[in-house]
């Protein structure tokens, strides 16, 4: 079994990270909780509200809003388009393309403040497809903030970044967890014990062992599953 077992309970206001060697299951948990993947057994609450049936777009509107391992921008659109797709769903006009763009106007302040807020504002006419890695994860994370997420899941918000763009979006995350939770898979662990407030250790899908980075980086089990079992 892909997850097994897998009781995480995710504290109000915190941030939370999932991490474990490659396979463990820190991913198939996120495509469970965000109903990508339907549970063969086991509940999912959100707030007290049961929404093991719920499909994917309803469990978004409910505020669990997730971004994905690979970045997933509109690249043919600018940075400042990219955030306004995703501030239509308020407008009821994500689907009416025929509309004037006048008509998305009302959109374009709250657009750049989201752009302000992860750095990208003196960048809103570039198309997204000309932006280094590090800044389009940067307006991934401006598009996930546009939909007002309770619960915001990050994927490897780090994955195959410099350290330059590691330390500007550990800085992003802790800036806009400042309101909302924040449950994040993360295989760089020195991003973890800067961020995070509880760790859980995955292995071949079961919890290995859960606390804090202090905790949880001197426990000999988590050793042994990072680094193997000593001679």
């Amino acid at each position: 079994m892909a997850v097994a077992g897998v009781d995480l309970r995710v504290r109000r206001g915190s941030i939370h990270a999932l991490i474990g060697p490659n396979g463990a299951g820190k991913t198939t948990v996120f495509n469970l909780l965000t109903k990508f993947i339907s549970p063969s057994a086991g509940t999912i609450l959100y707030q007290g509200r049961d929404i093991t049936g719920e499909r994917p777009a309803d469990v978004a509107r409910k505020g669990m809003v997730r971004s994905f391992q690979v970045s997933a921008t509109f690249p043919n659109l600018t940075v400042l388009e990219n955030v306004r797709v995703a501030l239509q769903r308020k407008l009821g006009t994500s689907f009416h393309f025929w509309k004037s763009d006048q008509s998305l106007r009302v959109l374009h302040a709250r657009a750049v403040e989201l752009l302000e807020a992860v750095d990208l504002a003196d960048l809103k006419d570039a198309v997204a497809t000309e932006l280094p890695y590090g800044r389009k994860r940067a307006l991934e994370l401006a598009t996930t903030l546009a939909l007002e997420p309770e619960l915001l899941l990050l994927d490897e918000p780090t994955q195959g970044m410099g350290h330059e763009d590691v330390g500007r979006v550990v800085a992003l995350i802790r800036r806009v967890a400042a309101e909302r939770t924040v449950l994040m898979v993360e295989h760089n662990l020195s991003v973890v014990a800067d961020l995070c407030d509880t760790i859980t250790v995955l292995q071949r899908g079961a919890i290995l062992a859960e606390g804090p980075y202090a905790t949880v980086s001197t426990d000999p089990l988590v050793l042994e599953a990072y680094i193997g079992a000593p001679e």
